[in-house]
């Protein structure tokens, strides 16, 4: 979802980024290039919130990260999820998957009798 400022809505980004390293290390470009892909290029991740982000995740405990080699061989940093990152990535989902049932039974709920 988008904010007014064609930005990712607060917590999306997270949700994401946790969820994109589900399956093991990326570096921060490939982060941004699965969000591209997984959602039909719908959301497009800036570089500066990215980097804002995985650095707060890896703060919080639920990314480690450590320097390796990219597919062109240049210098980039790896993310993955740490032991309390997929607990969080858990919690998360369980989280979205409530709000989003929540906002479809709004919008989907015919209009009252009387009005």
């Amino acid at each position: 979802m988008l904010d007014p400022d064609g930005g990712l809505l607060r917590g999306t980004l997270d949700v994401l980024i946790l969820k994109a390293l589900s399956w093991g290390p990326r570096h921060g470009y490939a982060v941004a290039e699965w969000v591209k892909m997984a959602t039909d290029e719908h959301l497009l991740v800036e570089e500066g919130p990215l980097y804002t982000a995985l650095h707060r995740l890896e703060r919080k405990g639920w990314l480690t990260s450590e320097w390796g080699y990219s597919e062109n061989n240049r210098k980039a940093r790896y993310y993955q999820l740490s032991r309390s990152g997929r607990q969080q990535l858990r919690t998360e989902v369980s989280s979205w998957e409530k709000y989003v049932e929540a906002v479809t039974r709004a919008l989907t709920m015919p209009a009252p009798r009387g009005t």
